[in-house]
């Protein structure tokens, strides 16, 4: 039994095939079981009929059987009821055998009808891979379970395109940022060693260079690892006190130039639940994006609070004007509003992972421009507690 078991093939199509077999053949019998007691009782009915109101030698003469014989028609009652009975299962038994056969076929039938879009579906998605991930399978039909399967694969297959487009966008724009600062330490040491009379000034200048290089590349790869971190997920919740945070962010901040922009700090209580360390370097980024990104004199608006059951940080500047077509594009990777920026040390990478941090921790990063020039952003977390303190 179980190497036959082994030799059906296990298949959707199969399944069905047998329950609806199954199905049929539990309801065929029932059916023969309530034919059976009422043709049984009317088969009583009908073989005590001849001898109503009979007396017993009328009744056997009437039957042709032999008179004085009282028990004869009882045994001919007892035969004429067993031949009857026998004959109604022999036949319904056929039947239900020849039934069942049909069944089973039929069965087949529509389970392969009804399976048809589903094996279609299947070999579109077993042919499609990163290099056609832009098909769909655009199936036409009823509204459905089997379009509701349909619809669904092609959203899932919306997101996979934009995540592949994504993730090469990514790869294409790190290997760029690694690249130019390569090409420019391969050039500041081969110049070095090219110059015929090189000095000690000379050396200790290319040195310099080449360590602030370094650093960059140090600072652009702690930033990756940042991000990729912040996008795998938390692997562990702790209280985090985002004020406290927020506090410890802004005091180790170095004191501004005259003309630097002026911190405007309104802290007020806000806990969530998290990794410290990332949040601090949301907060972190956020400070030090606003503060890059100003003019002159400026200030930076630093708020925590409680609001709607969230704890909530929210940084506005006063940087230049930024147009509200390009702001979704700032919180994606090495996406910097001044494109020909490059040098600066920065990468473009501070607001893509402060996002990618707040998603890590089941929150929202929102940001809004002003009309007079910079930025209001928001980060948003589930709040572990509600506290009094608005964040505005």
């Amino acid at each position: 039994m179980r190497a036959l078991a082994h030799r059906v093939p296990r298949t959707v199509r199969m399944r069905l095939t047998l329950l609806y077999g199954a199905l049929f053949a539990v309801s065929g019998v029932a059916l023969l079981a309530i034919t059976f007691l009422l043709l049984r009782r009317n088969t009583i009915f009908r073989v005590r009929m001849p001898c109503v109101d009979m007396t017993e030698e009328n009744c056997a003469s009437r039957l042709g059987l032999p008179p004085g014989t009282p028990d004869s028609i009882g045994a001919w009652r007892a035969q004429q009821h067993h031949t009857l009975v026998h004959g109604f299962l022999t036949q319904g038994g056929i039947a239900m055998a020849i039934m069942l056969v049909v069944s089973l076929a039929l069965g087949w039938l529509v389970a392969g009808r009804v399976l048809r879009p589903l094996r279609t579906m299947t070999t579109t998605v077993r042919h499609i891979s990163a290099r056609n991930v832009h098909e769909r399978l655009a199936f036409t039909g009823p509204r459905d379970e089997l379009k509701d399967l349909a619809d669904t694969v092609d959203g899932l297959l919306g997101r996979l395109d934009a995540a592949l487009d994504a993730q090469k966008r990514f790869v294409a724009n790190a290997a760029h940022e690694l690249r130019t600062p390569l090409t420019l330490e391969h050039a500041l040491l081969e110049e070095t060693l090219t110059d015929r009379r090189p000095t000690l000034e000379a050396f200790r200048a290319t040195f310099e260079r080449v360590l602030t290089i370094s650093d960059q590349q140090a600072r652009l790869l702690e930033s990756l690892l940042t991000l990729a971190t912040s996008e795998r997920g938390l692997e562990s919740r702790v209280p985090v006190d985002l004020a406290a945070l927020t506090r410890r962010v802004l005091a180790a901040r170095p004191e501004t130039s005259a003309d630097g922009p002026r911190l405007d700090p309104r802290i007020a209580p806000a806990t969530t639940a998290g990794d410290p360390a990332l949040v601090e370097r949301l907060v972190a980024n956020l400070v030090d994006n606003a503060m890059q990104y100003n003019v002159p004199g400026g200030t930076v608006e630093v708020a925590t609070g409680s609001r709607d059951g969230q704890a909530v940080i929210t940084v506005g500047n006063t940087g230049p004007v930024v147009p509200p077509e390009q702001v979704a594009r700032l919180l994606e990777p090495f996406q910097r509003l001044d494109r020909t920026a490059r040098g600066d040390g920065h990468h473009g990478l501070g607001l893509s992972i402060a996002h990618a941090i707040a998603l890590a921790h089941n929150g929202t990063l929102t940001a809004h421009p002003r009309q007079t020039g910079g930025l209001i952003i928001q980060a948003a977390f589930p709040s572990a507690h509600h506290g009094r303190g608005v964040a505005r």
